[in-house]
């Protein structure tokens, strides 16, 4: 039957810490203690990825790679950013436990997913070592997907390559990727989703790619959240994201949609 059978879930900015937060507060920490300054925008774009591509990616960016080389006198080295990640891991995970509360409306949907009978996947860019502490908080707070997996587990290939995402269709036995809804909160979520072959959906409030917390957000008047929300969406279209959710309330809706456009043969990504 030509129905979509799994969904797999980003982690951070998706399913829990609203405006994923944690990963970003570390990256500001290690490079301002490199003697770089560098943005919340700067660190929030490469989000997503696993870790160490992150920094990479960050150093890369041609303002951060200039004042690297002004203040450390050469271009940066993989030397360079092994000792960025040496200080970034214990940061972030001294303080993961402080950003595994489930986001608004994540538990109420997997639980109608389930009850429709689909597997509950997931990526992410953390390591095995950071998400046994985050799978641990989330479930004791009700959430627990059917299967986890990070880039420690496919070669320290992570996103937006695509392999996270077919052993998670090899591990819950989902029979096609086109039978697959990857969601996500950045733009290497979306292209991971593209790459595997499934409908890849972005997700707006709460998210990484929107950068507000919880108060930030429900302190806005309504048209600034909805000026807000529109700027997210765009973005997700803009990295290829086959349709975007305003919150986790939409997703079984939206589901049916595929699957209506799965049953007209549809069995390919819309673009």
């Amino acid at each position: 039957m030509n129905k979509i059978n799994g969904v797999i879930f980003d982690w951070a900015g998706t399913t829990i810490d609203f405006g994923c937060f944690a990963p970003v507060h570390a990256f500001l920490q290690i490079f301002k203690a490199a003697g770089v300054e560098v943005t919340m925008e700067e660190a929030r774009a490469p989000m997503g990825m696993l870790k160490k591509d992150h920094i990479r990616t960050m150093l890369q960016m041609p303002r951060i790679h200039s004042m690297w080389e002004a203040i450390h006198g050469s271009c940066f080295t993989d030397e360079d950013i092994e000792n960025l990640y040496t200080s970034f891991e214990p940061l972030l995970l001294a303080s993961l436990t402080d950003y595994t509360e489930p986001i608004p409306e994540v538990i109420e949907t997997v639980k109608v997913l389930r009850e429709k009978g689909l597997k509950i996947g997931s990526t992410t860019g953390y390591t095995d070592n950071m998400m046994k502490i985050v799978t641990e908080g989330a479930k004791e707070k009700g959430y627990e997907p059917d299967f986890w997996i990070t880039p420690d587990s496919t070669n320290s290939y992570g996103r937006p390559y695509p392999y996270m995402i077919f052993r998670n269709i090899e591990t819950l036995k989902l029979t096609a990727s086109w039978k697959v809804v990857k969601i996500g909160d950045t733009a290497s979520d979306i292209k991971e989703g593209i790459n595997a072959g499934a409908w890849s959906v972005g997700v707006v409030v709460g998210s990484s790619q929107m950068g507000m917390s919880h108060e930030e957000f429900n302190n806005l008047s309504k048209t600034e959240q909805l000026r807000a929300i529109k700027k997210t969406e765009e973005a997700f279209l803009g990295y290829g994201a086959d349709f975007t959710i305003q919150t986790m309330k939409e997703l079984p809706a939206l589901i049916e949609r595929i699957n209506t456009l799965l049953e007209r043969g549809k069995n390919f990504r819309v673009r």
